[in-house]
C-alpha cells in the first residue's frame, strides 16, 4: 500500500471529503505540490493565491475562508495570501479563535500562509489621521503574527485632494512605513509596500520611495499589473530587485491598454532577479474565478516546470 506524506495526505482528503465545490483537478497534469517539481535555479519558487481573486463570492458570503482553503488544497497551491478584507469584521481584528481556526485548517492541508493585507492611506497631511492608519498596519501585524503570516501588506495610499507636493507627502509616508516596520520587525512581520497605481506609479517612484524607506523589515510587494507604462516589463525588471512578495496577474498596462501578461518574460524577470519564495496570483474582472484562477494556475506552473 501506498504511504502517503502529510501533503499528498491533505490534499487527499481534501479531494475525497474536505471539499465542497467539486472542482476537477486538470486532465493529466501531475498536481504534487508546486515546491516539489519546479527544478533548476530558483527551485525554491512556490506557487501561492491571493484571496482577492474571489472578492466577489468572499464579500457575498458565498465562500468563506474555510472553502478558500479547500480550494487551494485541491488545486495545488502552496500558500495563499488572506487579505484583512476577508476576516469576519475588518478592518476590527478577528477574535482570536477564528485566527488560531484558520491557522490550524491551513496547516492541516498543507498550506502556507503568506501575507495578510489591510486598506491603509498614509497619504493625509493629517497627522491625527495618519496616527489612525497607522494603528490599522499595528493591529494587523498582530493579526500576522497570530497567523504566523511572515507578512503585512500595505499601501502608500490615495492621493488625498490636498495641496501638498509629492517629494513633501513622501517624506511623512516614509516615516509612517519606517514606524510601522519597526513595530513589524519586534513582531517578526515583514512589510511589503505594494506599487498600486496610487501615491506610487511608477517605477522611479519605487525607486525613490525605497531608497527613502532603507528598512531592512520594508520590501515590495510588486505587483505587475500597476505599471502603466510603454514597457511595463522594464518597469518590473527595474524593481524586481526590491520583491519580497508579488501579485502576478492576469493581465499588464502598456500605457492605459490592458493587454495579455507574458508570462515566459515575467518567469524570466523573476529568476534573474534572483527571487526565491512565493508567487501569488491574482485574478481580476468578469468571469468566473475559479475557471480564471486554475487557468492562471496552470500557466505559471506549466512555465515553472519547463
Amino acid at each position: 500500500m501506498k504511504r502517503f506524506n502529510r501533503r499528498e495526505f491533505s490534499k487527499f482528503a481534501a479531494l475525497t471529503g474536505a471539499g465542497t465545490f467539486g472542482l476537477p483537478l486538470f486532465a493529466g497534469m501531475d498536481m504534487t505540490s508546486s515546491k516539489n517539481k519546479i527544478k533548476g535555479r530558483n527551485a525554491n519558487l512556490k506557487i501561492s493565491l491571493n484571496a482577492f481573486s474571489f472578492d466577489k463570492p468572499l464579500k457575498a458570503g458565498t465562500m468563506s475562508l474555510d472553502d478558500l482553503l479547500d480550494f487551494c488544497a485541491r488545486t495545488g497551491f502552496d500558500g495563499v495570501d488572506l487579505t484583512g478584507y476577508y476576516f469576519p469584521g475588518y478592518p476590527a481584528v478577528p477574535a482570536d479563535d477564528y485566527i488560531f481556526h484558520i491557522k490550524r485548517k491551513a496547516f492541516r492541508l498543507g498550506i502556507d500562509l503568506g501575507c495578510t493585507g489591510v486598506r491603509n492611506d498614509f497619504t493625509w497631511a493629517d497627522p491625527v489621521k495618519r496616527e489612525g492608519e497607522k494603528k490599522l498596519v499595528r493591529d494587523w501585524i498582530d493579526v500576522a503574527r497570530k497567523l504566523g503570516a511572515p507578512g503585512l501588506r500595505i499601501f502608500a495610499g490615495v492621493l488625498s485632494k490636498e495641496e501638498f507636493s509629492w517629494e513633501q507627502r513622501a517624506k511623512w509616508i516614509v516615516n509612517d512605513i519606517r514606524e510601522c516596520a519597526d513595530y513589524g520587525k519586534a513582531n517578526g512581520v515583514m512589510i511589503a509596500l505594494q506599487n498600486h497605481n496610487d501615491f506610487i506609479k511608477s517605477a522611479a517612484d519605487v525607486e525613490k520611495i525605497m531608497r527613502m524607506v532603507d528598512h531592512s523589515w520594508v520590501g515590495l510587494m510588486l505587483d505587475i499589473g500597476s505599471y502603466h507604462s510603454p514597457d511595463p516589463y522594464k518597469d518590473i525588471a527595474a524593481t524586481a530587485g526590491y520583491a519580497i512578495t508579488w501579485q502576478m496577474k492576469e493581465q499588464v498596462f502598456v500605457n492605459e491598454t490592458q493587454v495579455e501578461t507574458d508570462y515566459e518574460k515575467i518567469i524570466k524577470i523573476v529568476r534573474e532577479c534572483g527571487y526565491s519564495g512565493y508567487l501569488p496570483l491574482e485574478t481580476l474582472g468578469e468571469g468566473d474565478p475559479y475557471t480564471k484562477v486554475e487557468t492562471l494556475y496552470k500557466k505559471v506552473y506549466s512555465i515553472l516546470n519547463k
